[in-house]
């Protein structure tokens, strides 16, 4: 079965040939001895919510409101470091492990292609370098993700949560969990980006003006006003749920009970405005259980004890 989700059918015909093989730099990757991490979470307060939007893709319509009990939430997305102590101590194997390659995007094309040998620890292949330890872990299923979280005592957050989460700290409708603007201005006039995305000409030329061709270091790009980063790019996240249609929906426990794929939410380093657009509070992906892909990751989720 090819595990590449539906949603790279829209992606753009070819434009270039080249593949451009981005080194990671070998950051140190020595895995934490302690296990299981201490627990970095967030409460997100109870609160009511509309989910989706009226001017958004068609999968994120009707607008439903959800009221929601208080729960917790990993400040950040799952980092390489955390991920390799849990298959230190765990001796797990992970979905594209046992596959033998992992879904990679050619740069310069915009194709994506099965890449043997590509796993978490080189998202990209061999060739490609170690991911850095602070970087968020990508080349996770969602089979990888759900066994991760139950193995420290979490779950995935549903994906009312997350957006729910996503608009926490702020009082009106926001395009992005940070605010509604993607640049601010630096003392020098020059443009500092809220949020690692494309930048540049989707998929041709990525200028990184944002600093980062791939993932970013977790945080760098500062906290939302609920206390969370990385909910705007960086990588697309797994929630728990079902992908499916809002129709009919009336609050936060009618997702659909079946599926084939799963929701991802918060959009990735591959997201451009004119192209994706993922990193919108709204905007919703999907992949089978059993991807693997250079540009999703995960964090978890619990109820509030």
């Amino acid at each position: 079965m090819m595990r590449l989700p539906a949603v790279f059918a829209r992606l753009p015909a070819p434009c270039a040939a080249a593949l451009i093989v981005l080194a990671v730099p070998a950051a140190a990757t020595a895995m934490v001895d302690d296990w299981p991490p201490e627990p970095d979470m967030v409460k997100v307060p109870a609160g009511q919510a509309r989910i989706g939007s009226d001017q958004g893709l068609s999968d994120e319509q009707p607008v439903f409101t959800v009221t929601l009990h208080g729960f917790m939430l990993d400040r950040t997305p799952v980092t390489v470091e955390a991920f390799g102590a849990f298959v230190k101590h765990t001796g797990y194997v992970t979905s594209a492990e046992k596959f033998g390659d992992a879904a990679v995007m050619q740069f310069g094309t915009g194709l994506w292609f099965l890449q043997p040998g590509a796993y978490w620890r080189y998202p990209l292949g061999a060739s490609g370098g170690e991911a850095p330890a602070d970087h968020p872990v990508t080349q996770v299923s969602w089979d990888d993700a759900t066994a991760y979280c139950q193995a420290v005592g979490k779950r995935l957050p549903t994906e009312v949560e997350w957006e729910f989460a996503a608009r926490s700290g702020h009082d009106v409708d926001v395009t992005y969990a940070f605010g509604d603007d993607t640049l601010q201005e630096g003392d020098s006039l020059a443009r500092i980006w809220r949020a690692n995305v494309w930048t540049g000409d989707f998929p041709i030329i990525n200028t990184l003006e944002d600093g980062f061709a791939t993932t970013s270091p977790v945080g760098h790009f500062g906290l939302s006003p609920a206390g969370l980063s990385d909910m705007a790019g960086n990588v697309w996240e797994w929630t728990s749920d079902w992908y499916g249609s809002y129709q009919g929906r009336t609050g936060s426990l009618d997702a659909p009970a079946a599926g084939t794929s799963k929701v991802q939410r918060g959009g990735s380093f591959l997201c451009d405005k004119n192209i994706c657009h993922g990193y919108r509070v709204s905007a919703r992906s999907h992949s089978t259980p059993d991807s693997s892909l250079m540009h999703v990751g995960f964090r978890c989720a619990r109820d509030d004890l």
